[in-house]
């Protein structure tokens, strides 16, 4: 009977895991396919295949977007094809990440297996398919929150491996976006340093200084075999993106309002109170709770908490991090069963609390496409992406920019296309459709990837980070000889990229269609040899 009733409990498990696998990527595939919104859906798809072709952040183009998205979209293109299948099922790979971290993290703290499926069933739902293709935040927080589960296993198992692992998922996540994987990365750092200090352990500390020179030699050879200077990494995607952060710090994240940051996140406090009550209701009664590992971990989990609300509140991206509801639920399901007694309607609540807030944010922010901001577009009027090159087969075009009317949408990019197509001069292309390019099986010689062109060349004309970004644009220009360059209107912010970028006399600025400009370059002293 025993060993029968082991082997359904093995079973059970691995058809949960089957059915996540299957579940979280099918789910994301679906919802990566429904719409876009250029600024935002093609950022990894022009890089991704630039790398794939030889041409790499940082050396070849300014980008404060994280190069490990890009890299990973490349092996993904080589691996499968350069297709929007492949592009999405990036993304599809990592809701199935954060899904199947939920179910083990939770199924190592001992929560029964049925729970520890439905509360990363949930994760899968939330997660990933609010963007749906490979997106700078989702990917660091889904990281982030992988590294914290790292941190909690290392805490509540004893073993060593978990230590190993820490640094390389925080060093990825960085890579991924700098925040919110430096607020997290300041909140497990120093609750280690505490572990350290009452639980000294040289093995431990030992794996992760192991871990830590492990992905930084992977990181440091990276640059090296793709040519690109350290110095370059730096001013681009440290320095620079710091002196965004400050600006965003001030404007965006203070006021500290009640009604921004308790009642617009309410459902994410809720979920995180019976953490509060049990770290509170133990430190009354024993002090030294604040040397214990659940301390740390219940900690870990609020903080991190509090930094994503942070983080969304500094970013202009549509609304994210409501996927950690359905992991603090979990969490607090965990800790209430351990800590009160006789009370199970509580429990009810949490369940409760993960299946509606899912269901609401799901519908809200992922069914209706509100994150792309394609709330309002009907979706029964998108147009199979086919007609504009095979390689975007699968998508279901409708557009942010022109959601009434995805027919005129395309019409005028594939009539921009053609122009550019048949021009056989040297020339650069920069918009926000980044995938003009992938589909003319051609380099851009874009300065940047567009979406971060305005940040650079609306920076004071003194400013470090201006020359710096002018002195790499002109040497695009000049090393490749570049005679014509075509703006696909609209730009995020503004079009006048080289009114910003060149003096008047480089250029003679010609309109070729309602959405496509052209800059043809002149002698002048700037773009001279």
């Amino acid at each position: 009977m025993l060993f029968r009733k082991f082997n359904f409990k093995k079973q059970e498990k691995i058809f949960y895991l089957i059915f996540l696998l299957l579940f979280s990527i099918s789910f994301n595939q679906y919802y990566g396919n429904l719409g876009v919104c250029p600024i935002d859906s093609f950022w990894f798809f022009n890089s991704g295949y630039d790398v794939l072709n030889g041409h790499y952040p940082f050396k070849d183009y300014w980008t404060i977007a994280g190069p490990f998205i890009t890299y990973t979209q490349a092996l993904l293109f080589k691996i499968f094809g350069v297709s929007w299948f492949s592009y999405v099922f990036h993304a599809s790979i990592y809701n199935f990440l954060i899904s199947i971290a939920t179910f083990y993290t939770f199924y190592k703290l001992k929560l029964n297996v049925r729970y520890c499926f439905f509360y990363a069933l949930l994760v899968s739902i939330l997660a990933y398919p609010s963007a749906g293709t490979p997106f700078v935040d989702q990917h660091a927080s889904i990281i982030s929150i992988i590294s914290i589960f790292c941190f909690i296993l290392a805490l509540k198992t004893n073993s060593k491996i978990y230590w190993f692992f820490l640094p390389i998922f925080f060093l990825i996540a960085f890579l991924s976006k700098q925040t919110p994987t430096g607020y997290i990365f300041l909140i497990i750092g120093f609750l280690s340093i505490i572990y350290f200090i009452f639980n000294f352990n040289i093995n431990k500390i030992i794996y992760g200084i192991l871990g830590s020179i492990t992905i930084i030699s992977v990181f440091l050879i990276t640059l090296f075999a793709s040519k690109i200077s350290f110095i370059s990494f730096y001013d681009q995607y440290i320095s620079f993106p710091l002196s965004i952060g400050k600006d965003r710090y001030e404007y965006f994240l203070f006021p500290l309002e009640f009604s921004r940051i308790v009642l617009r996140f309410k459902l994410i406090h809720l979920s995180s109170i019976i953490l509060i009550i049990v770290s509170i209701k133990n430190i009354i009664h024993n002090l030294k709770y604040f040397k214990s590992n659940e301390f740390l971990i219940t900690l870990s989990l609020i903080g991190s908490s509090y930094a994503l609300i942070a983080h969304q509140l500094m970013t202009i991206n549509g609304i994210f991090i409501f996927f950690i509801i359905p992991i603090l639920t979990g969490f607090s399901h965990i800790y209430y069963l351990k800590h009160f007694n006789n009370k199970i309607h509580i429990l009810y609540f949490l369940i409760f609390l993960a299946f509606s807030s899912t269901a609401y944010y799901g519908y809200k922010y992922i069914h209706k496409r509100d994150f792309m901001d394609l709330r309002k577009a009907k979706m029964e009027n998108a147009i199979d992406a086919k007609i504009l090159h095979n390689k975007l087969r699968g998508l279901k075009w409708i557009s942010c920019l022109k959601p009434d009317n995805p027919k005129k949408e395309i019409s005028q990019l594939l009539e921009a296309i053609d122009i550019i197509k048949n021009d056989g001069r040297n020339k650069s292309i920069i918009t926000d459709y980044q995938f003009i390019s992938v589909i003319l099986s051609s380099y851009d010689f874009s300065p940047s990837q567009s979406w971060f062109i305005n940040h650079v060349v609306h920076q004071k004309k003194e400013s470090k980070y201006f020359k710096k970004y002018k002195r790499l644009f002109i040497n695009q220009l000049k090393e490749n000889k570049i005679e014509i360059a075509y703006v696909i209107k609209p730009l995020w912010q503004s079009n006048e990229v080289f009114e910003e970028g060149l003096s008047k006399n480089c250029m003679k600025k010609i309109r070729i269609t309602e959405i496509l400009d052209g800059y043809l370059l002149q002698p002048c002293e700037e773009l001279k040899n």
